[in-house]
């Protein structure tokens, strides 16, 4: 029977999900129309996810048929409000657009300043508060003659400048976005930036603390750096920990401490080999779609379990990204890839297992996941009822591979899941996850204390991945509604993943009894 700490865990994802949504809307409320439709499009994908974990808790099981119906009717009223918030963007910023000619028509109709031509005056440049306090003397981070050049990419009808500041070693634009599309604004400025001063600058376009567009310019100096030879020895160190782990991990499976009876190695490995193909191509999924939109990956650091064999791999973007798009796009494919691996070897091991297989385990072992749980229901059957079930060596080496790829799939920093939230809903959502995940994470560390996996991952992310990504270059084009519904259904797998059954439902689906 379960100690109560994995219906709580299940109760504490419910309450923190209502939560978000009370607050989201609440917040919603102050932007109109177009609050209202943004929030209404979490909830129609988010609320489906809720129920079927609520009535999971309680013990009341959904069919599947009903539970298809409900996914696919949200996620078309989901793509249908899509449509409407569109929509109803591009005619505010249509009628924002127009109260301000309007408004300035007036002093357009009598002479065209400066600003009209498209830059902002060297005058309006500004030192920040601080420096004026400290009696600095005025510093413009860029060349004049450079900087001179930058204000003339801008233009009336791309991005009309009304502030200059100095900014780290670059400046920021404020000002108004005059395109409704940020994709094509941010090609228009950011080309004829690269033809008149080649590579030496780079052009970001991101959200203000306002919540309104703004365009920060700063040297490519500051790109992402290649690793340094202490980084990639401790890299290959990582790899080599991580090797032996595994194995460790494959030994224990199979009742025997490698470290202690090295000699045994060959009989682990078949097994470790199986944990390292999941880890080879979840990192292959991430490499192959950084080349398709031309972004840099380093070198990966593997993070050793003696529990798992492995949590995965911290890989480091080493080039600036073009867009929340490609951020998405990158972080999704590991975790993509590795995971239908991981569930192909756990359904073929489920099918060839048989009488005498070489693993046995605790009938209530299943009662763990219900994603695993439930596809072991549906292929082994009455088995499930017997106290050991006899499985074949890829159900355990399938398992671990989506324990892994769901560990990595957590909403928190720089963890694929975090990367997910962060390219679909940006960095300020991202930052609120982070935290939640953090706390969910440490509540069951403390009322799990004999299962010390959970306290060591919530450490790792703690110290390792709690930050975020740097913003992408074009950080105001959000992904489509395709990408969000993937994004969406790869966090309910992971929570699918690890959330055990309760052990009414479990008992009521004959797992384990």
């Amino acid at each position: 029977m379960f100690n109560g700490s994995e219906t709580t865990a299940t109760v504490l994802v419910i309450l923190v999900a209502v939560g978000v949504l009370g607050w989201s809307l609440n917040r919603a409320r102050s932007y109109g129309k177009l609050g209202i439709l943004a929030w209404l499009q979490s909830v129609v994908l988010t609320v489906p996810w809720l129920l079927f974990l609520s009535l999971f808790a309680i013990g009341i099981y959904v069919n599947l048929v009903a539970i298809l119906f409900v996914l696919i009717a949200s996620a078309g009223l989901y793509i249908f409000l899509g449509q409407r918030l569109r929509k109803a963007g591009q005619d505010a910023v249509l009628q924002e657009r127009a109260q301000k000619l309007v408004a300035n028509n007036p002093e357009s109709s009598d002479t065209h300043k400066p600003e009209e031509q498209g830059a902002a005056p060297l005058d309006n440049l500004k030192v920040p508060p601080t420096e004026i306090n400290a009696a600095v003397p005025e510093v413009v981070p860029i060349p004049i003659e450079e900087l001179k050049i930058i204000q003339g990419i801008f233009g009336i009808d791309t991005f009309f400048t009304t502030e200059t500041i100095p900014y780290q070693e670059g400046v920021i634009f404020k000002g108004n976005m005059r395109g409704t599309d940020p994709e094509e604004v941010y090609s228009r400025l950011s080309t004829p930036l690269k033809e008149r001063l080649g590579d030496r600058y780079r052009l970001f376009l991101v959200e203000g603390p306002e919540e309104r567009p703004v365009v920060i310019v700063l040297p490519s100096s500051n790109d992402p750096q290649p690793a340094t030879v202490p980084q990639q020895v401790l890299a290959v160190i990582l790899l080599v920990a991580t090797i032996l782990t595994t194995i460790e991990a494959a030994g224990a499976l199979l009742n025997f401490d490698f470290f202690t009876n090295p000699e045994r190695f060959q009989e682990a490995l078949p097994i470790s080999i199986g944990i390292w193909m999941v880890f080879a191509v979840h990192e292959l999924g991430h490499w192959l779609t950084a080349q398709r939109h031309q972004v840099r990956l380093g070198m990966p650091f593997f993070i050793p379990s003696l529990q798992i064999g492995s949590f995965g791999a911290i890989t480091r973007f080493q080039s600036l990204l073009p867009n929340r798009k490609a951020l998405f796009d990158i972080a999704l494919a590991g975790p993509a890839a590795g995971g239908i691996v991981s569930l192909l070897m756990l359904m073929a091991g489920l099918f060839l297992s048989q009488e005498g297989s070489l693993f046995q385990l605790p009938a209530q072992f299943f009662q763990g996941s219900i994603l695993v749980g439930g596809l072991a229901r549906v292929i082994l059957g009455r088995a499930l009822q017997e106290s050991m079930v006899d499985v074949h060596p890829l159900t355990i080496v399938g398992w671990l591979g989506l324990v892994v790829t769901a560990l990595n799939l957590m909403p928190a920093g720089q963890l694929d899941g975090g990367r997910i939230v962060q390219s679909i809903y940006g960095r300020k959502i991202a930052q609120r996850t982070t935290i939640a995940t953090l706390i969910i994470l440490g509540i069951i560390a403390i009322i799990n204390p004999a299962n010390p996996l959970i306290l060591y991952w919530a450490i790792v992310i703690l110290f390792l991945q709690r930050s975020l990504e740097r913003p992408s270059l074009n950080e105001i084009t959000e992904p489509d509604d395709t990408r969000a519904i993937l994004g969406l259904l790869a966090l309910f797998l992971m929570i699918a993943t690890l959330i055990p059954f309760t052990p009414a439902l479990a008992m009521r689906l004959g797992i384990g009894g």
